[in-house]
Order: structure tokens, then sequence, then C-alpha cells
């Protein structure tokens, strides 16, 4: 029989499992310190002063405009015209980009998960525009494929009568769209791929000899399975379609008049070209604000649906 621990008056107690365990988690964490200061210092002080400046009335043309002005900035900025519209060409450019990339994405995922000669190099090609630079990726689409003297595709297009068309001029929005499409259509496909490579090809062939043809073993089968990797390419897609510049300010520079100006552009406009820094704060909080909003709603969906799967 063990006997009684009798405590030594004046003798250190010995540290509890709780104590320990919260010593070494500590001792762990001390090594992600240098990175955790680094994020604040880099991320959190700029926004702080961001809010900071948001409240007030500041422009850079003005010497000595630097006033308290409180909520003034934020209530110019929600009822003034051009953030009504910047806010209209956000979420039209953010769902015709992303609904149009994952439609796409998912079909040639599709025809990737046969087995012909040369997979590897039609999927290394068709990664290829989401590696390319989004300035470069703008250029190339305004000088040479859409240039309405010499381009390509109104080279391709004038035999039928339908060259020297003016795409960026005449169709603004739509351009920006195809573009960004063009520029995330691998992103969606290489998800998706991953989902339909997990698929178990045993379940295909049962359906086959049950009689199902390849439209219902798509539709009943195969679509349910990659429905999570459809909802995080597009989830995934708003959050950095949202933030659509470079495409804007190479080929439109937001118009004509406001028809793509998006509120990232506007926040470049007000800022840089209006030197309106108290404004221009107003509008980085808000957008922020709104990005918070759609991360948190999107990876809530996403935890839902991964749990959904894990207990299927």
């Amino acid at each position: 029989m063990a006997e009684p621990t009798v405590a030594v008056r004046g003798a250190p107690a010995r540290p509890t499992e709780a104590s320990l365990a919260r010593r070494d988690s500590w001792l762990r964490r001390i090594p992600l310190l240098p990175a955790l200061v680094y994020v604040i210092l880099v991320t959190q002080i700029p926004f702080l002063l961001t809010i900071f400046y948001s409240f007030f009335s500041w422009n850079l043309l003005r010497p000595g405009s630097f006033q308290f002005a409180g909520l003034e900035n934020y209530a110019i900025v929600l009822t003034h015209s051009s953030f009504r519209i910047a806010l209209g060409n956000t979420v039209v450019l953010t769902l015709g980009a992303v609904l149009i990339s994952v439609v796409l994405g998912l079909a040639v995922a599709t025809m990737l998960n046969r087995e012909f000669f040369g997979r590897g190099v039609v999927r290394t090609l068709l990664i290829a525009p989401f590696l390319v630079m989004p300035t470069a990726a703008a250029l190339i689409w305004k000088d040479t494929l859409l240039n309405p003297v010499f381009g390509v595709i109104n080279y391709a297009l004038s035999p039928i009568g339908l060259g020297h068309v003016d795409f960026v001029n005449r169709f603004p929005m739509a351009t920006i769209i195809t573009i960004e499409v063009w520029r995330w259509t691998p992103f969606m496909m290489l998800i998706i791929l991953a989902g339909l490579q997990s698929q178990n090809p045993e379940v295909l062939e049962a359906a086959r000899v049950d009689g199902a043809n390849p439209l219902q073993a798509f539709r009943h089968i195969t679509l349910p399975l990659v429905r999570p990797f459809i909802e995080l390419g597009a989830l995934l897609g708003s959050l950095f379609v949202v933030q659509t510049f470079d495409s804007i300010f190479m080929l439109t520079h937001g118009g004509p008049g406001e028809d793509t100006t998006n509120i990232p552009f506007l926040l470049y406009l007000v800022a840089f070209q209006g030197f309106n820094i108290g404004q221009a704060s107003a509008i980085g909080v808000v957008a922020v604000i709104m990005t918070t909003i759609i991360a948190t709603v999107a990876l809530r969906t996403l935890f839902s649906i991964f749990q959904v799967e894990a207990r299927r």
C-alpha cells in the first residue's frame, strides 16, 4: 500500500498537471510571437490609423483642413451616388465572374477527370491564366486581344463582319467580367477537380450497371459529391473578385463614366486623385466591414458544410 505524501513546511509546492500543460502551451507559442508582432504592426496599426482618419475632415490639397468631423465622412460616403454605383458594380462584377467561373470550372474539371493522352500538358496550360500577373494579363487583353485595329479577336471576327469592334468602350463591364472569368476559372477547376478525383469509380460503375445514363449519374452522384468543393470555390472566389482593381485600372479606368467603378477603384479615386484622406478612410473602413461580413458568412457556411459531410 502506497504511503501518504507528507507536505514539508517551507518546501516549494509541486506544479500540478494543469499548470504544466499551460506552461508547455505558452512555451510552444513563444516562437510564434515574432510573427504575431509583425502581423499586428503591418495590418492592425494601419487599420487603426485608417479608422482614426475616417473621423477627420482632411484634404491634402487644402493645408490646415485637418479637423474633427465625427461621422460626417461616413454619412457622405453612404449617401453619395458614386458609392451606390460602385457598390452595385461590385456586386454585378463579383456575381457574374464567380458564377461563370464556377460553371466553366466544373465543365473543364469534368473533362480533365478522364484519362486521355497529354492530360498533364493540357492541365498545365489551363492553369496558366491563374499564374499570370493581373496587370500583365490586363495589358495582354487590352493591346493584343481586344485592340479594335489589330487585336486578335477582331481579326478572327472580321470574316463574319464583326471586326474593328471596340469591346472595352462599348461593353466595359462585360469585358472586365470576361477577363476575371479567364483568370479565375483555373482556380475553380483545381478545387472541383480535387473533389472529382476523390470520387469512388465503383459507385459510377454500379450506377451504369443499374441503367443510369451519364447525365443521370452526374446529376445524382457526381454533383452532390463535388457540391462542397463548388461552394468552397465560389466563396473563396467571391472574396478575391470583390477586390478587383488591376483590370479596371488598366482597361477602363472606371469608365466610361462610372460604369466599371467598383469599391476598390472608388477608394483609389478618392484617395489618390481627390486627396481626400478622410472620405477615403471611411470608404476603406466600410469596405473592410463588408469584406469581414462576407468572410464570416463564408467561413460559417464552409464549417456547416464540412460538419454535414463529416456526419455522413
